[in-house]
């Protein structure tokens, strides 16, 4: 018989901030590729593990999660057993030095003491990957240490996953520390805040960071246990991207560009769910030119579009030339407008300037429903 967890989705630590798209909604909510939301990642791979009980946290700006969330029927959970709860805390600012994760939960620890399961599987609302976490689950209980911690090996840790959490492991595997990537190496084992652990024991951890301090985040705690408590380390393999800043999300959009990455992250035997929308397909009007790019339904193209991702209901103008950027749904860029290393949010109308470029790493960043 398969071991019996809940699922706990968390939203994204007050220190992390991305730069514009942050101002309208939680990183969750953010759209990935066009087609999906953040939060999608972290809700299928509990749904395609056989988790059916969900607790989904939500603090600042929750209207556009709770609308695509909905009853959560859209993830494939069993209707029957199953159960997606949306909570919320109370907490005010989303910068506020209080608005952490251990707050949301001990404003809800009733809901996590009723919980039947006898473990829980701590995710983020933050990060993109995939993984059976019933197999993780069942490992953890094999192994029968008190926690197992996801990570993931990376390169980049100097330019990428500032806002992340270094991992440092002995030959066994055994979790050393845990300290914020400073970005003084490339290779780094990158924390993924994703846990797996006894509902007991999360619940006295949640309790002990309360009572050490109100700033304290559930990683922080896990990271002053590990000479207390046996926190074994479990390597992610496979596409994985920290939405931590503006650099991270455009770059994890555009690695999915390349056809290689995307098909071997999105497989038939594991499907990501997402909130559908009917529209009618796109409109490629005789002129338009589309190279490498993903392009969503409803869309309007008359122009050139090269190595983007283009949203709903977005309109490419006639001789408009759109290159290595991201258009959010709703968007209007207008006849010959030049557009390169760009993301712009929803609703935006480009109508009056006629270039947008940044010469940087960083894309440049156009507001939502701003007129350019």
């Amino acid at each position: 018989m398969a071991n019996k967890a809940f699922g706990v989705i968390n939203s994204a630590p007050n220190y992390i901030r991305v730069e514009g798209l942050h101002d309208y909604r939680p990183i969750g909510a953010f759209t990935f590729i066009g087609r999906f939301r953040v939060i999608d990642f972290p809700l299928s791979n509990m749904s395609n593990s056989g988790i059916n009980r969900i607790h989904v946290y939500l603090n600042s700006r929750p209207r556009s999660l709770v609308e695509h969330i909905g009853s959560g029927r859209h993830y494939n959970i069993n209707s029957k057993r199953g159960n997606l709860q949306l909570l919320f805390t109370q907490q005010n600012g989303a910068n506020s030095i209080y608005n952490t994760d251990i707050t949301a939960y001990m404003e809800n620890l009733e809901q996590l003491e009723r919980m039947p399961q006898d473990y829980v599987i701590v995710a983020p609302s933050y990060m993109v990957y995939k993984q059976d976490f019933q197999k993780l689950l069942d490992d953890h209980v094999e192994a029968g240490n008190d926690i197992t911690l996801l990570y993931h090996k990376v390169d980049q840790a100097k330019e990428y996953y500032r806002a992340c959490n270094v991992v440092e492991l002995n030959k066994q595997k055994g979790v050393q520390s845990l300290t914020r990537n400073m970005g003084t190496a490339k290779d780094k084992n990158i924390s993924m805040d994703t846990y797996v652990m006894s509902k007991d024991l999360f619940i006295a951890l949640i309790k002990k960071a309360k009572r050490e301090s109100s700033a304290y985040s559930f990683a922080d705690i896990i990271a002053l246990s590990c000479d207390t408590l046996d926190i074994r380390g479990y390597q992610h393999k496979g596409y994985f991207a920290a939405i931590t800043s503006l650099d991270d999300f455009y770059r994890a959009n555009m690695e999915l560009l390349d056809y290689g990455t995307a098909m071997d992250f999105f497989k038939q035997d594991w499907p990501f769910y997402t909130h559908t929308t009917d529209a009618c397909p796109t409109h490629y009007y005789p002129g338009a030119k589309v190279v490498n790019s993903l392009v969503c339904n409803a869309a309007t193209i008359e122009g050139t579009v090269e190595n983007s991702i283009i949203g709903r209901h977005v309109h490419i103008g006639k001789g408009a030339i759109i290159k290595n950027s991201i258009i959010l749904s709703y968007s209007d860029i207008s006849d010959g407008t030049y557009i390169e290393n760009a993301v712009i949010d929803k609703w935006v109308k480009v109508k009056n300037v006629k270039k947008i470029v940044s010469e940087s790493v960083t894309p440049a960043y156009i507001k939502r429903n701003d007129v350019l």
